[in-house]
């Protein structure tokens, strides 16, 4: 997990201790960095999440930004509702072929029912490469 558990909020910490960040963002060495549901930062190695053509596959992008974007709804929704993603979309900008890539989310909207981030993950010289937008539905635990 990440080195810096001081910049989550209270309610992140909870979840993250309840439920982790998930099996495929393990997998995918996506690290936490920053976690609130109105501000997330997380890292991501290009190695190991590459398409045939040595760049960092599309949809390594997506499940950064739709993971990053999902657990921010989620510090938002907890600890009465869950956040699930009804809509994902991603414009790629620029290829990455080598070390890591951050993706910063940035809430655009947080309501009782419904949350919007937009997620701009970028490369070690700080171009953008992607945007990515999520849309969480936020359901009653129950």
């Amino acid at each position: 997990m990440s080195s810096s558990p001081e910049k989550f909020s209270a309610d992140a910490k909870e979840l993250l201790e309840l439920r982790g960040l998930g099996p495929l963002a393990e997998k995918m060495g996506i690290e936490l960095v920053e976690l609130s549901a109105e501000r997330a930062v997380a890292t991501m190695p290009v190695e190991g999440n590459t398409q045939p053509l040595g760049v960092l596959h599309g949809g390594a992008h997506v499940v950064l930004g739709e993971s990053l974007g999902s657990f921010a709804a989620n510090v938002w929704a907890h600890p009465d509702k869950v956040a699930m993603g009804i809509e994902v979309s991603a414009s790629h900008s620029r290829p990455a072929s080598s070390g890591l890539v951050t993706a910063v989310c940035t809430a655009i909207s947080l309501g009782k029912s419904l949350t919007t981030h937009e997620i701009v993950v970028s490369d070690e010289k700080g171009r953008r490469l992607s945007t990515v937008r999520i849309t969480n539905y936020l359901k009653d635990k129950n």
